[in-house]
């Protein structure tokens, strides 16, 4: 396994993320519990939470690192993964707006009832698949060619760039205050076993 500080970011950062969209989709196929004291405002709250993770994290600070560094180094020394990171790079620039319809959706449900739910449902598991299996080319595809063909320095600008990097839900990584007040309102609003909220 690689040692590089830039990849080791990245691959905890995906996998913090992927267990929100594994949680979020769980989340979704429950729906609220009707029955629970405030059961419907906790589950809609929840999902917002989530959402706004997605958006003010991965979308904002994630993504932009890799298109921005990580990439343009890889194309120049391997323009063989050029159509993996042109793919990667048409799904950076779509994915912002597809949170944001997707939050779109979830208010639907939430303020104008349960005919919008299935709409929501429907695209928040397409959302979720769609980003877990583009972690997943990221992985596969550019880590491997990126281990072999990058410099020293190449890996030394990397690193000090990605070492900034403060997602609050990995492991081990600094924690940006900002985002405790996001990471409690989900952990505590997300019900048990996802979360520690009232199952």
């Amino acid at each position: 396994m690689t040692t590089h500080l830039t990849l080791r970011v990245i691959r905890d950062e995906h996998a913090s993320l992927s267990a929100m969209l594994r949680s979020f989709v769980q989340m979704v196929r429950l729906g609220p519990d009707m029955n629970a004291e405030n059961g419907s405002e906790r589950f809609f709250d929840a999902l917002r939470a989530m959402l706004f993770y997605i958006d003010a994290f991965p979308e904002k600070q994630h993504h932009p690192k890799e298109s921005n560094l990580l990439f343009p180094r890889l194309a120049r020394v391997a323009p063989h993964v050029m159509p993996a990171i042109e793919r990667l790079e048409r799904e950076h620039m779509t994915s912002e707006a597809r949170v944001r319809d997707l939050m779109h959706l979830l208010m639907a449900w939430e303020y104008m009832g349960d005919l919008h739910r299935a709409a929501f449902e429907n695209e928040a598991i397409r959302f979720a698949n769609f980003y877990l299996e583009h972690m997943w080319l990221e992985e596969t595809e550019l880590f491997p060619v990126a281990e072999q063909a990058l410099t020293d320095d190449d890996w030394r600008t990397l690193d000090h760039a990605f070492a900034q990097n403060r997602d609050p839900l990995s492991v081990g990584m600094p924690r940006d205050p900002q985002f405790d007040r996001l990471f409690t309102r989900i952990v505590r609003r997300t019900p048990a076993p996802l979360g520690l909220g009232a199952t």
